[in-house]
């Protein structure tokens, strides 16, 4: 049992999260669309027990998640909440217009040239991307900022975006400075080269990918915290089910039949298998937090309850035995 408002230092930051944060993806309209009032209400549903973590990006619906953020988090106390957003992936042509919206509580966007995010690595091109996510979100700092999917830019991150944040960080404009990526064999290059707070690793810390587990012991011995995301797999370990999705694409058989697996042995123990998905990620040192994605306030809800769900030790050491 874990308990999601449980507080950790993020390196030598002094930014404190807690053990479950908030992602927005879903506010972006990705895979379904999200009424304006529910992404209010699960905004709302989050902050009501403890301050949390919510982690956004202007890549998450073009701008749209981080838009929509800034309505949510109206008459909140900043101090409730610890805000994380990403650089790397522009948007150029996008403008957000507050007053228009569609009819399922949309804003709306007129596009001057183009909609869609392109990255953008560069020191410049890190500072606007930095000053427009505070004025689409409405505040005058960040606490967390993350590299976003630097996988064939590396060069071009290290000498621009994390220059940039560097200096961001020593000027205290924010808190803590990381990487997020869906891979973990090049975060082990930014850590030869970088100061890093922490790190975010999507999808390769979970009960069916534990690819990433060669890395997490560098991470607790350099003191650089680990956010894992991803702990679903895009759905595949929230339901084990034909047609389900692994990291965004139809799951193959192999993968489906070893999630089922998983699930018959949590079903052995009275457990659901989205609790130990949940929870497998925070049983290693290094990991400070996970990120959970919500469409609506009940599956928020659904996830709180879940992380306070026991998994008895024998259960662990079953699935430990199920090749991931």
């Amino acid at each position: 049992m874990s308990d999601p408002n449980a507080l950790v230092l993020l390196g030598r930051s002094g930014v404190s999260i807690p053990r479950l944060a908030l992602g927005t993806a879903p506010f972006g309209n990705i895979d379904f669309p999200v009424p304006g009032d529910e992404v209010t209400r699960t905004v709302a549903a989050a902050l009501a027990d403890a301050p949390r973590m919510i982690d956004t990006a202007p890549a998450e619906g073009a701008g749209l998640a981080e838009a929509r953020l800034r309505e949510a988090l109206v008459g909140i106390p900043r101090d409730r909440y610890v805000l994380s957003t990403k650089v790397g992936k522009r948007l150029h042509g996008a403008r957000f217009h507050t007053g228009a919206f569609d009819a399922l509580g949309q804003p709306v966007y007129k596009v001057l040239d183009r909609l869609e995010p392109a990255f953008d690595f560069s020191y410049d091109g890190t500072m606007r991307a930095y000053e427009e996510s505070l004025e689409r979100l409405g505040t005058d700092r960040l606490d967390i900022v993350h590299i976003h999917d630097p996988d064939e830019h590396f060069a071009a991150a290290m000498a621009g975006a994390y220059l940039a944040l560097h200096k961001l960080r020593e000027e205290g404009a924010i808190g803590a400075i990381s990487v997020a990526m869906n891979q973990w064999r090049l975060l082990h290059r930014f850590l030869d080269y970088g100061d890093f707070d922490c790190i975010m690793v999507s999808g390769r810390y979970t009960l069916l990918d534990r690819s990433a587990h060669d890395l997490l012991p560098r991470c607790r011995e350099q003191g650089v915290a680990v956010i894992v995301g991803g702990v679903f797999n895009s759905g595949i370990l929230a339901n084990p089910i034909p047609g389900a999705t692994y990291d965004g694409l139809p799951v193959d058989g192999t993968m489906l039949r070893r999630a089922i697996r998983l699930k018959l042995i949590c079903a052995e123990f009275g457990v659901p298998l989205r609790a130990a998905a949940l929870q497998f990620p925070l049983r290693h040192p290094a990991v400070a937090a996970v990120v959970i994605g919500a469409r609506s306030e009940a599956q928020w809800r659904e996830n709180v309850g879940a992380f306070g769900v026991a998994v008895p030790d024998e259960l662990w050491g079953r699935l430990a035995g199920v090749d991931g």
